[in-house]
């Protein structure tokens, strides 16, 4: 599925891999690579690309649900929060590949549970992270 017309482009550098570093062009992002031990790295004070796309999907879901939330005149509360987990593993039936799944455990305080389930189905529809990774990201969402 193809965007129409990109409203917005973000570019980034990464050199070296999961041992080197990732730098935004305006520079306001500027992160030290590192392996996870669990994945035979030396851990360290770095990032890895699991957290990166936990930060950024979590945070554009958010920005999914404001915009759902608004369009539906309904208001939602700034204490929204969502704790994304990223998972990383070999691909079943498929040797040597990688893959990836996310479960994302969602916070609506004060918000009815029944409304705030069909908030997060609905934002889960028109999210670009949801969008990109159906069909091949296992996605859990969780209202807590």
């Amino acid at each position: 599925m193809a965007i129409e017309k990109a409203l917005y482009t973000a570019h980034a550098t990464s050199t070296g891999g999961r041992t080197g570093s990732t730098e935004s062009s305006d520079g306001v992002i500027k992160l030290a690579l590192t392996t996870p031990k669990e994945l035979g790295g030396g851990g360290g004070n770095g990032t890895n690309p699991e957290q990166l796309f936990a930060a950024g999907y979590s945070a554009c879901f958010i920005g999914a649900m404001k915009a759902v939330a608004a369009k539906q005149k309904i208001a939602l509360t700034s204490e929204v929060s969502i704790k994304a987990d990223v998972s990383i593993g070999p691909l079943a039936g498929k040797p040597g590949a990688f893959g990836i799944a996310v479960a994302m455990a969602i916070s609506v305080p004060g918000m009815d549970r029944a409304a705030a389930q069909k908030l997060v189905n609905d934002a889960h529809e028109v999210c670009p992270y949801s969008n990109a990774t159906r069909g091949n990201v296992d996605v859990a969402l969780t209202l807590v």
